[in-house]
Formats: structure tokens, C-alpha cells, sequence
């Protein structure tokens, strides 16, 4: 029985594909001349992969059509510590014998004897490459042939190979090794492909090759040349990669074609932090504003119909056998998209609502700002710690961690300046090179804290090589939310790890902004920090002494509800209040003012 994708596939072709199973191979051969010659001819024919399964006895147990990513593989009995004893052989009707990554993971987890793809040039074979299995670490790796010659294949002596790896195998303890391994592909700058790097660690991607080409115009094809595609491919193959990420946004058909010619999985920076946003949201809010941006990322990269000729949801012929499923995806896609941006309405209307109620209280706003992974959730976590009011429940940290975006949640606490003011600090999500739009358009609702600040903490990793590109970025972003002319005092972080030099090279740079040198971690300067906000943060309160009469209770509460009372003392004549007051509430009890003492 012919398995896998076989409709509109010729009777005659079938029955050639059936008589496959009477082929008899010699247990040392990887296979016959004659059943290659055979899925060859026949797999330029439907232009369809062909995959033919052999045991150890050479007979041929399975034969299957189908496709790079549907071919069907044999039910095998993997046995501990021991290979299958079954050997996959399949066509690349695109002349590439090059093992994909799904090749590649089936060798590995069928413990296969030997995964061979042959590539298929005018019916014939054009170059075989083999797969087998071998060990390094405790774990099972493919080793991966070069490209050979069907007359080489076919002199290997196949048991020779599968007898000693097999024997490896049955003394060492196994591990399966399911991690995912990238290649990362950039055409700036290395320095672009080690913030890549960090992004994929944060993602539990290890890197395992880079490719860095120098290009003045894009390839709309490939992105990036053509023949850098082949290096990428023999590259994959080479260290088993199962992923590759581009440093920048791909076209949905540049993503296609570099996937069919490294036959692995592609994605851009923008899937990759996207994926980071969804692994790290935490509060619902979080949640609803990367899968919006997900959402209308995805939306255009649905390849098919048009927009032109897009159907309605409603009408005769828009539902069931009569609508496309591309139609049923994008307008299920636009459908959550419309009711995820009616919930986020809702959360920033509460959020307004705060806002509107700390800006009644005359509380000033102080917003951290700055990329990511800079030291801001420590920081945040510092100050609330050294300040935090003391008739105010200690909340606990927000998640510090030396990764890129370790935290996405926003957090506002109050804490008490030195002059004794209470103000609130909002820790805001890190900005990054590239960040996509519409993730900043998703995030806008939170990160209109920003907006609304009377003062920004610029925090910035001094330590760092790239940190004046960085302080770049994140002013980009400042000025996308129309926040870049807000107040700001620059936060040198991390000043007992960074180079002497380079802080003088920032401190040039932005010599007319406001800086202070601190370490978040080490609490180097945080005293200092605290009144340099509070000499920065224009003062609207105002310290009076009241005398309010017994029978006056409405003005006491007035006072207690509306300001920062810093003494009460009861008198014959009646209560004598010192208390940090705005100017509605000045003009309010001005008729019990005694003295105005700043």
C-alpha cells in the first residue's frame, strides 16, 4: 500500500509505486540502482517527494508521497539503547539533497540506521547526502555526509557505519537533545547579531552559526544573495540548526523561499521578540497586548485571495464549503483583533481613572525608561526598598534578571522623596532596537505612563559596548509617543562595571542633559538619586500652618483626605495642623491659615 498524499496521482503511477515493495536489497547496500532510479523518474513526474523505508534484511516495509513537511514516515518500534534497524531513503524534487531539519529530527528521534535524501535533477539522481546517527555529549547528534555521487552511495557498506554506532550507543546513558539550535542572519553589523543572540537566549534558542553579509540593496527574493542561501544551507546542515532567524522583518514570500531552499524553519527579528513578549506577559493587560500584536502582524502574511476580493462575514456564499479557509482565518483574525482592542479600552479607562485620581492628589509621576535589560526593574526595586512610605504595606519586587526583557508588566508604587513629597515610579517595559510597531502600538495604553510623567529616569547600561546606540533607540521610542522633550535625568547604571572611557565618551555626548552615576544592584548613589528627583520635580505643594476651629470637622477631613498632614496638635482653640497642601485645598482653608512656611 502507497501511503501519504496520493490523490490526483495516475493508476499506472500508483501500481510502479506498489511493485517497489517486490524490490529485494542486499543488507550492506543502502539500496538498489534500479528502486533509485525508480522514485527518481517518478518523483519528477508529480513533482512530489517519494520516501521508501528498508530493514536490516533489505526488504523495502514502507513507500510514501508527499511533500517537505507532510511526506509520512513508517510506524517504527524505537527500542532502548538500540538503533530502529529501518533506513528512510526520499527524493528533493527541487535537485537539493541537502537533509532538512524535519529529515534531520526524524533521524534522531526514529533512531534511524541511516536517513538518505537524494536530489533530483531531469528524472535522474543528481547528488545523494547521508544521515546517520552518532553521539557527542551523551547525546544523539546526526552526522551529516557531504554531498556524493549515486555510484559512491551505493559502494558504502552501510552495516559497517550502523555496527559501531549502534555499539556506542548500548554502553552510554542517552540523552534526547530537544533543544532548539539557530543560525542567525543579519546584513548590519555584528554587533546587531549579538543583540540577536541575547534575544534568542531569552527565548531558550541556542546559536550555533552566524552569517553576516554586507549588502547596500535587499534581495527581494532572499533577502539576503542567493548564493549566501547556499553557504546558509550547507551551514544548517552542517551544525544541525533547526531554526533560522534574520536580524530584520521578512516578506512572508521571502520567508517561504529560504525555507524551501535550507528546508528548516525561518523567522525574523519581529517573530522572535514577539515570542519573547508572549513567553514573559504575566497580567492580563500584558497578555491581550502581545497577542494583539501577534494578531496584526499576522493578519497581512495571510498569502491568498487579496484584500480586493476578501468576502464579508455575512451574504449568500460567505459561509461554510463556500468560504475559503484563508477567509475563515483572516476574518477570525480580525474579529479577535476588534474585540481585543475593545478590552484594552476598558483597562485604559481604569488606568485613566488612576491617573486622574493621583493627578487630584497633586502626586507627582516619575516613569523608568530605557532599553532593555538596563537595570530598571533593579533599580525600581531598590528605591521602593530604601523609600517606600512607611504606613504603606511593603508590595512585593517586580521579577529582576539579567536577560532582555525580564519583565513586561508595568508596576507603579509610591515611595517619599527627601523633602517628605510622596510621588509614584512606574517601571515600564524595555525598548529595543527595532522594536516592532505595531508592539509599540499594542503597549501604547501602558506606555501612556510615560506620557503622562512629570519626570523621566532615563536608565542606561554604561557597562555596555552599544549603550550610546541604545540611548538612541529608546529616544527614538520617546519620540514615537511624542514623550522626548519630557523632563529627564540620564542614570548612568551600572557604573562599577562599565569602562572609565566610555562614560566619559556618553558624558560628552550628552553634555547639556541632566546625569547621575549610579549602581542599581551595588546602591551606589541611590541617596543622591532621590534628591536630584526631588530638586528636578517642580514642587507644587506647599507646607502651611493651620489653626482650624473645633465646630470646622468638614476641614480637618478636607485636610487629612486631600494632603500630606506632617503634624496635628490639639489646642484650646482648636486644632493646629502643618500640612503639604496643593492650591485647591490651600484656597479651600485659606481662612484658617496662620502662616504659609514655604
Amino acid at each position: 500500500m502507497v501511503l501519504g498524499v496520493i490523490e490526483g496521482i495516475r493508476k499506472s503511477v500508483l501500481n510502479r509505486l506498489e511493485n517497489i515493495y517486490d524490490y529485494k536489497i542486499e543488507k550492506e547496500n543502502l539500496a538498489s540502482e534500479e528502486i533509485i532510479n525508480t522514485i527518481c523518474e517518478i518523483s519528477q513526474d508529480i513533482n512530489k517527494e517519494i520516501s521508501i523505508a528498508i530493514d536490516r534484511k533489505g526488504n523495502v516495509t514502507n513507500v510514501a508521497v508527499g511533500d517537505s513537511t507532510t511526506v509520512e514516515m513508517p510506524i517504527i518500534d524505537i527500542k532502548e539503547r538500540k538503533l530502529s534497524g529501518i533506513r528512510i531513503i526520499h527524493t528533493h524534487p527541487n535537485g537539493n539533497s541537502m537533509l532538512s531539519a524535519l529529515d534531520v529530527s526524524a533521524l534522531i528521534k526514529l533512531k534511524l540506521d541511516c536517513m538518505a535524501a537524494i536530489g533530483v535533477k531531469d528524472g535522474k539522481c543528481e547528488e545523494i547526502t547521508l544521515g546517520f546517527c552518532g553521539l557527542q555529549d551523551n547525546k544523539l547528534v546526526a552526522e551529516v555526509t557531504k554531498p556524493i555521487s549515486l555510484e559512491k552511495a551505493l559502494q558504502i557498506d552501510i552495516l559497517k557505519i550502523i555496527n559501531p554506532i549502534e555499539m556506542n550507543i548500548k554502553e552510554e546513558k542517552i540523552y534526547e537533545d530537544n533543544g532548539e539550535k539557530a543560525i542567525l542572519v543579519g546584513i548590519e553589523d555584528e554587533e546587531s547579531l549579538v543583540e540577536l543572540e541575547e534575544l534568542a537566549e531569552a527565548c531558550n534558542v541556542s546559536t550555533v552559526g552566524k552569517i553576516l553579509q554586507k549588502r547596500s540593496k535587499i534581495d527581494t527574493t532572499f533577502f539576503i544573495g542567493e548564493g549566501k542561501v547556499e553557504e546558509l544551507s550547507m551551514l544548517r546542515q552542517a551544525k544541525n540548526a533547526n531554526v533560522i532567524i534574520f536580524d530584520d522583518e521578512l516578506s512572508p514570500s521571502q520567508i517561504r523561499n529560504v525555507e524551501e531552499h535550507t528546508g528548516t524553519k525561518v523567522i525574523d527579528r519581529t517573530t522572535l521578540i514577539l515570542e519573547i513578549f508572549a513567553r514573559r506577559a504575566k497580567s492580563k493587560e500584558a497578555k491581550i497586548q502581545v497577542e494583539l500584536a501577534q494578531l496584526k502582524y499576522r493578519l497581512p502574511r495571510l498569502s491568498g485571495m487579496g484584500a480586493i476580493l476578501s468576502r464579508t462575514g455575512g451574504g449568500i456564499g460567505t459561509r461554510g464549503p463556500g468560504e475559503k479557509k484563508l477567509e475563515i482565518d483572516r476574518r477570525h483574525i480580525k474579529e479577535r483583533v476588534h474585540d481585543l482592542t475593545r478590552e484594552l479600552e476598558k483597562i485604559k479607562k481604569n488606568r485613566e481613572i488612576q491617573r486622574d485620581k493621583r493627578s487630584r492628589e497633586s502626586i507627582p509621576r516619575i516613569s523608568l525608561v530605557g532599553y532593555t535589560n538596563a537595570g530598571k526593574s533593579t533599580l525600581r526595586n531598590k528605591l521602593c526598598e530604601i523609600a517606600s512610605p512607611r504606613d504603606i504595606t511593603q508590595k512585593e519586587n517586580v521579577f529582576e534578571a539579567d536577560m532582555l526583557f525580564a519583565t513586561l508588566d508595568v508596576t507603579t508604587r509610591a515611595i517619599y522623596l527627601p523633602d517628605n513629597r510622596l510621588v509614584t515610579l512606574t517601571d515600564t517595559v524595555g525598548f529595543v532596537r527595532k522594536l516592532p510597531h505595531d508592539l509599540v502600538e499594542a503597549f501604547k495604553s501602558t506606555l501612556e505612563e510615560v506620557i503622562n510623567s512629570d519626570l523621566l529616569l532615563h536608565v542606561i547600561d554604561v557597562s555596555s559596548d552599544k549603550a550610546i546606540e541604545q540611548i538612541q533607540a529608546v529616544n527614538e521610542v520617546l519620540t514615537e509617543l511624542g514623550a522626548i522633550n519630557k523632563p529627564t535625568i540620564l542614570l548612568l547604571n551600572k557604573i562599577d562595571k562599565a569602562d572609565v572611557d566610555k562614560v566619559k565618551n556618553i558624558l560628552d555626548i550628552f553634555s547639556n542633559s541632566k546625569f547621575i552615576e549610579i549602581s542599581a544592584k551595588e546602591g551606589i548613589n541611590l541617596n543622591s538619586l532621590l534628591d536630584s528627583i526631588a530638586s528636578n520635580l517642580p514642587n507644587r505643594l506647599k507646607e502651611c500652618e493651620y489653626l482650624i476651629p473645633y465646630a470646622d470637622t468638614a476641614a480637618v477631613a478636607l485636610l487629612h483626605r486631600a494632603s500630606k498632614v506632617l503634624k496635628e496638635e490639639y489646642k484650646e482653640d482648636g486644632i493646629n495642623i502643618i500640612a503639604m497642601v496643593e492650591d485647591e485645598v490651600y484656597n479651600k482653608c485659606e481662612k484658617y491659615l496662620l502662616q504659609k512656611i514655604n
